[in-house]
């Protein structure tokens, strides 16, 4: 695992400052149609409105406390664990979205817990058009939803964030069915613990597009059901697989995580 040490902090100001990779300044966007602005999911406070969902617990267990609030920050943090056994979390919101805009501003910090996989390093996720908390079965390590993942780098290699995964689902791309796990955007590596801010902009059923600091980095549109996956089998009604509407969680996957802005702009669709 790749340590930060003083020396090269310098090196990584230079590669952020190049790259794009610093939060933006989030403004809002006076040509996009909303009902009544931006909404704050986070409180800075606690996590009143959120509910935790971690594989072999039962809805609203928070296990060892990994979501936490902290100096307004909400964390993801394993300081309570003595190694990581596959209880891969996530923190929902209390109620469903179809239309929105989503903004998040997060950072990576510390180091990965001892027993998380080499894919988990440095790596999170907003996950939308979420099946409920109650839905999952007690060992499901994922919800069947449409991931933007997040991902921080080592310090040397290139590793692009604001990328799309898809547990139980698929999307259109270019008019083409996708079923692929995961789709890397298009994003600069973000080394460090430095803030960055993500924006993914939902248009119920139809276009997702995924930015990074202000940039779109991914598009595609007709996120639905997998129904060769065996968790999203049980959602589907009728025979219907596409996804217009559903909740959204936070990540935790055994890197430390936090969160300093969790916001939401409904749209007018």
């Amino acid at each position: 695992m790749v340590k930060y040490v003083p020396r090269v902090q310098l090196a990584l100001c230079m590669v952020l400052w190049v790259s794009g990779c610093g939060a933006a300044s989030p403004q809002d966007d006076p040509n996009t149609s909303g009902k009544g602005g931006w909404i704050a999911l986070f409180n800075g406070k606690d996590l009143d409105g959120w509910l935790p969902k971690f594989a072999g617990c039962d809805p609203n267990d928070n296990f060892k406390n990994t979501f936490r609030v902290e100096d307004g920050l909400l964390k993801a943090a394993y300081d309570r664990y003595d190694r990581f056994e596959g209880q891969f979390g996530h923190l929902f919101y209390q109620q469903p979205f179809s239309h929105y805009r989503l903004r998040a501003e997060y950072r990576f910090v510390g180091e990965q817990v001892p027993g998380g996989p080499g894919w988990a390093f440095r790596n999170s996720g907003l996950m939308l058009h979420c099946q409920t908390p109650e839905s999952m079965t007690k060992d499901q390590s994922f919800p069947v939803s449409i991931e933007v993942q997040l991902l921080g780098g080592d310090g040397t290699h290139p590793r692009t964030t604001g990328n799309l995964c898809t547990p139980g689902t698929n999307v259109v791309i270019g008019g083409k069915l996708v079923t692929d796990h995961c789709i890397s955007s298009t994003s600069p590596t973000c080394h460090g613990d430095q803030w960055v801010t993500v924006e993914v902009e939902v248009h119920g059923g139809g276009i997702i597009r995924h930015k990074i600091n202000g940039q779109t980095v991914m598009e595609y549109e007709q996120p639905q059901l997998d129904p060769n996956d065996a968790d999203a089998k049980k959602l589907i009604r009728d025979g219907g697989l596409n996804l217009s509407a559903g909740y959204i969680a936070l990540q935790a996957e055994s890197h430390p995580v936090e969160f300093r802005r969790v916001e939401i702009y409904p749209l007018d669709e």
